[in-house]
């Protein structure tokens, strides 16, 4: 089947256009929103462990991070090595992450309205296949 990479473009944008306006309402950005959504479901992290899972330089990571402490969303303790940091949610943040999460489920909700249940769980399965084959792909490249 051809015409993947058109259809998922085509999903993509709209996706991105609607997540960014309404955390624009909390002054974030489905950038931002990415290492929220890390700090929270999986802990106190490190910028490594954030680059690292979302396949992104750490220089970008860095100036979000640093932009969710200056927002009081997140905060960097020193941790075990002196020269790594340990980025934690802070109360504040946790408020904004429920918020926030309550109006993301509403529009995973309206995107997926009128797809059977079936026909879902079928694309949360096609999804990493279709990513790893995606990395494994480019890994047989180099």
């Amino acid at each position: 089947m051809q015409g993947f990479f058109y259809r998922y473009i085509r999903l993509y944008r709209p996706l991105v256009k609607k997540l960014n306006g309404l955390l624009g309402e909390y002054d974030l950005s489905y950038s931002l929103w990415q290492v929220i959504f890390y700090v929270r479901n999986f802990g106190p992290c490190t910028l490594v462990e954030i680059c690292k899972y979302y396949e992104v330089e750490r220089p970008n990571v860095t100036r979000m991070v640093h932009r969710l402490e200056e927002q009081g969303i997140v905060e960097q303790i020193p941790g075990k090595d002196r020269r790594e940091k340990v980025i934690h949610m802070t109360e504040k943040g946790e408020g904004i992450y429920l918020a926030c999460r309550t109006e993301i489920t509403s529009l995973e909700r309206q995107a997926m309205k009128g797809i059977p249940e079936a026909q879902q769980k079928i694309l949360f399965e096609l999804l990493p296949q279709i990513r790893e084959n995606l990395n494994d792909q480019g890994e047989e490249i180099h």
